[in-house]
C-alpha cells in the first residue's frame, strides 16, 4: 500500500471514529431524561460500594488511632476475643497487680467496655490510673468524675447527642451527668468510673482489656515474649501496641471482607439491570433509526460498537458522579453521627468501582446489544 493510500486510509478511519463517537453522544443528549437517569443509578451504585468501603477503613483506623491514644506499649486481651470486640468482661481485676510485679512493667491499667446499643460502647476506667498512662484528657468543657453518676464524653458524641457540661443523658436505663466533654481520640467515646460499671453490669471485679507500660520501649517485645510463656496466660492475647494496631484491618475483621464482596454483588446487579433496561428501551425506540444505519450499509458489528460506547460512557460518567456524591456522603455522616460512624475517602477503590460498574453495564447492555445487531433492516423501517 503507498503512503498517499495509507494516509487516506487513515484519514478515513479518524472521520469514521469521530462519526461515531459524535452519534453516541447525540443518541444520550436526545434522550436526556434516559441518560441522566442511567447516569445516576450507576453512580449510585458506585457510592454503595464507596461508602461501604471507606465506612470500613475509616471505622477500623478510628480504633487503631483511639487505640493509641491511651499511650500504651502492650495490650492483653482475653481467650476469645476478636481484634475489634471483647467478650463481655472475662478477666478478674486480680490481673493489675500480676502485671506490675512482671519485669520492665512499671504501669498495668484495666478497662472494662459494655455494649449500650448498636456498635456504640461505654468504657469504665479507673481515671487515675488512665491518666498516668495516657496523658490525662483535655477536657473541652467542665472536668473530671465528681461522683458515681458521672459520665465523660468525647466531642464527637456530644455534638451527635447535643450535650454539654453539666447535660443530663440516659444510658442503660439510667440517668447520668456530662461531668466533662473532652477531645476525641483516647479510648473511646463515653467514659464511666470503672467500679460503677462493673456494679451496673454485674461484673464487678472484671475487666475487659489491660494496657501494659513498659519502663522502656525497646523493651516491648521482651516483655511480650515473658509473658507470653506464662502457663497461666497461654490463652490470653498479648500483643505489642504497634502489633495490635496493625491487626485493626478489614482482612483481620470476621466476615467484614465477605460482607464487602456481598454489597459489590448487589450493586452489580443494581447496574446490570439499569443498563440492560435503558439499553434495551433505548434498542426499542431506535428501531427506525437501526434500520436506517443497516440499510446504509452498516454492520453488525457497527451497531454493537455504536451500543456498547454509550454503555461505556454512561457507566463512565455514573461512576465519576459516584466518586463526587461519596464525598456527599461522607458529610452526611461526619455531620448527622460523627461518633457513630467514620467514613474515608479510599482513592485505591476508585478503579476498582469504576471498573465493576463499566463491567455490570456491558453485561446488562449485551441482549440488546445483540438484538439490536441482529435486527432485520427491512422490518425495523417499517416498525411503528
Amino acid at each position: 500500500m503507498s503512503e498517499r493510500h495509507r494516509s487516506k486510509y487513515a484519514g478515513n478511519g479518524t472521520i469514521r471514529w469521530y462519526l461515531l463517537n459524535k452519534l453516541v453522544l447525540e443518541n444520550l443528549k436526545h434522550r436526556p431524561v434516559r441518560t441522566l437517569l442511567s447516569v445516576l443509578a450507576i453512580g449510585v451504585e458506585v457510592t454503595m460500594m464507596l461508602t461501604l468501603v471507606g465506612l470500613s477503613h475509616g471505622m477500623l483506623d478510628e480504633s487503631a488511632r483511639r487505640a493509641r491514644g491511651v499511650g500504651a506499649d502492650i495490650v492483653i486481651r482475653p481467650p476469645g476475643s476478636s481484634v475489634i470486640s471483647l467478650s463481655s468482661a472475662p478477666m478478674s481485676d486480680k490481673f493489675i497487680q500480676f502485671f506490675e510485679k512482671q519485669p520492665h512493667v512499671s504501669l498495668a491499667v484495666g478497662t472494662m467496655v459494655h455494649p449500650i446499643g448498636g456498635i456504640n460502647t461505654i468504657t469504665g476506667i479507673d481515671l487515675d490510673r488512665f491518666n498516668r498512662i495516657s496523658g490525662g484528657f483535655r477536657y473541652e468543657s467542665g472536668g473530671p468524675f465528681k461522683g458515681p453518676d458521672d459520665i465523660i464524653v468525647d466531642e464527637f458524641y456530644a455534638t451527635q447527642n447535643n450535650l454539654k457540661a453539666g447535660s443530663m443523658h440516659e444510658l442503660l436505663n439510667r440517668q447520668w451527668r456530662v461531668a466533662g466533654v473532652v477531645e476525641p481520640g483516647k479510648l473511646a467515646r463515653i467514659f464511666v468510673q470503672l467500679p460503677v460499671l462493673q456494679e451496673l453490669t454485674g461484673n464487678t471485679g472484671k475487666l475487659s482489656q489491660i494496657y501494659l507500660k513498659v519502663d522502656d520501649p525497646a523493651r516491648d517485645d521482651e516483655v511480650v515474649r515473658h509473658l507470653r510463656s506464662i502457663p497461666a496466660l497461654k490463652d490470653y492475647y498479648i500483643y505489642t501496641l504497634e502489633e495490635f494496631t496493625s491487626l485493626i484491618s478489614v482482612n483481620n475483621v470476621p466476615g467484614l471482607r465477605a460482607f464487602i464482596y456481598v454489597i459489590i454483588g448487589l450493586s452489580v446487579i443494581v447496574g446490570f439491570i439499569v443498563v440492560f433496561m435503558a439499553m434495551y428501551t433505548a434498542v426499542l425506540e431506535r428501531t427506525r433509526e437501526i434500520g436506517v444505519l443497516k440499510a446504509l450499509g452498516a454492520s453488525s458489528g457497527y451497531i454493537l460498537n455504536l451500543l456498547v460506547r454509550e454503555t461505556v460512557l454512561l457507566a463512565l460518567l455514573g461512576s465519576v458522579l459516584g466518586i463526587l456524591m461519596t464525598f456527599g456522603s461522607r458529610w452526611l455522616i461526619e455531620t448527622l453521627v460523627p461518633a457513630s460512624l467514620t467514613q474515608q475517602i479510599v482513592p485505591s477503590w476508585w478503579p476498582v468501582a469504576a471498573g465493576i460498574a463499566v463491567v455490570g453495564a456491558l453485561l446488562g447492555a449485551l441482549y440488546p446489544g445483540w438484538k439490536a445487531a441482529k435486527q432485520d433492516p427491512i422490518e425495523a423501517l417499517a416498525y411503528e
